[in-house]
């Protein structure tokens, strides 16, 4: 029976496969960019690098088949990222040229611009977070017992989430979690949604 736990060290090549297995608006991003690593460095390992505290996985008979990851401060974070993360990358990802750019150099230009996670409007809510199961374990309940253990750990009064508007499955999700849209200025293709811890 699939269990919530604790992230640990050795789920790390499975946080990179999750990823990149659900990047696409939901679907399988593998084979579309020049490495499989790259979804998984920009949206799960640096969370569970920086913040290992909230990081939590579904594990099915020892394999992590499912995962949260998130901070409880995003200013903090992108300040983090800047110094640690881009360093310990090294020249993996190149800085991309100025637009028009083809969607892997988009990608790289994320990875160069941690201070896009600064968004006016969520003053509220400091915390984010970014979940991901597998397809089979997906609408079961794990979804749920994945953000309940983030929002129990996180210290912070709300949490947002940025999502991709064209993915209405994880917009349901959220809705259902009880998450609400909330307006800021120019999201571009990203639909952001909080929720209150207290």
């Amino acid at each position: 029976m699939p269990e919530i736990r604790a992230y640990r060290g050795s789920d790390l090549p499975a946080l990179y496969d999750i990823c990149v297995r659900t990047a696409a608006a939901g679907g399988d991003a593998r084979g579309l960019y020049s490495t499989d690593d790259l979804m998984g460095d920009l949206f799960a390992a640096p969370y569970a690098h920086l913040e290992p505290e909230l990081a939590f996985v579904v594990d099915d008979e020892g394999e992590a088949v499912g995962y949260v990851v998130g901070t409880a401060d995003t200013t903090g974070f992108v300040q983090r990222y800047r110094a640690e993360w881009i360093p310990r990358v090294g020249d993996r990802y190149p800085v991309p040229p100025a637009p028009p750019r083809t969607a892997e150099q988009d990608m790289h230009a994320l990875h160069h611009n941690p201070e896009r996670m600064l968004v006016p409007g969520l003053d509220g809510y400091p915390a984010h977070l970014h979940i991901d199961l597998l397809p089979p374990y997906q609408r079961r309940g794990y979804g749920r017992q994945l953000v309940a253990r983030f929002l129990s750990a996180v210290p912070a009064p709300g949490v947002h989430v940025g999502m991709v508007t064209e993915n209405v499955k994880a917009r349901a999700f959220y809705d259902r979690l009880g998450f609400v849209e909330l307006p800021v200025p120019d999201p571009g293709p990203l639909t952001y949604l909080g929720i209150t811890t207290t």
